[in-house]
């Protein structure tokens, strides 16, 4: 069998598929979500050091998400400098107290007192390493012309669905910071002007102990529709 074939003058390679039975494929299936559910956002880091590699290893997994026409729209910056990730606290607690003074309704913050979040962001200097995910929302080509990239939100969406997983599955905690809005990243991150902040996460061992809001996740029937 051939191992190639062309199409439409483009190198299509076979698809390398490892097939299970049905018993194998369900406990696969039950094994990761076991995995999965353990999952938490987590808010108290350790700065014990974690080697770059697996940085780099959870970054190329993400990064192989699919994407509109293939156009792979994100960057990851990768901050571990201590100075630098104490602008970037001092700039997203700047942020965060303007939302919860002005910004966010009442509602807002009464969902929010479960998980004891307030504008103090300690996370952003303790964890190791931060992660900034942004999109890009438009490239360039080689004689500095916009090319256009597609779907864009929901490729660097997926992206960072993926980046959360690997970063669990590599055996250590993450969490999901929005403060918004995030220019100031794009800021001191120097990042070209086709480069939006998209999401923070900082990355690490969790603190010990470390304890998290006790929550239920909604059930299977809740969530999905079958027909």
């Amino acid at each position: 069998m051939k191992h190639s074939k062309t199409i439409d003058g483009h190198t299509h390679i076979l698809y390398d598929h490892e097939k299970v039975d049905t018993q194998e494929l369900t406990q696969r299936s039950l094994d990761f979500y076991n995995q999965m559910d353990k999952r938490r956002s987590v808010r108290t880091f350790s700065d014990e050091s974690i080697p770059q590699e697996v940085i780099e290893n959870i970054i190329k997994t993400a990064s192989t998400a699919p994407s509109g026409a293939h156009k792979q729209p994100w960057t990851f910056c990768v901050v571990s400098n201590p100075d630098l990730k104490k602008k970037i606290r001092d700039a997203a607690e700047v942020e965060e107290r303007e939302s919860y003074e002005s910004r966010m309704s009442e509602r807002w913050k009464d969902d929010l007192k479960p998980l004891a979040t307030d504008a103090v962001k300690p996370f952003l200097e303790e964890a190791p390493y931060l992660i900034v995910l942004c999109k890009k929302a438009y490239d360039f080509d080689a004689d500095g012309n916009k090319v256009n990239n597609y779907y864009v939100n929901e490729s660097v969406g997926i992206a960072a669905g993926m980046l959360i997983t690997a970063i669990h599955n590599a055996g250590l905690v993450t969490l999901t910071h929005t403060p918004s809005p995030m220019n100031f990243l794009t800021d001191l991150l120097k990042r070209p002007k086709n480069e939006r902040a998209f999401l923070l996460l900082p990355v690490g061992y969790p603190k010990d102990p470390t304890y998290v809001p006790e929550l239920k996740r909604k059930n299977l029937e809740e969530i999905a529709v079958f027909y």
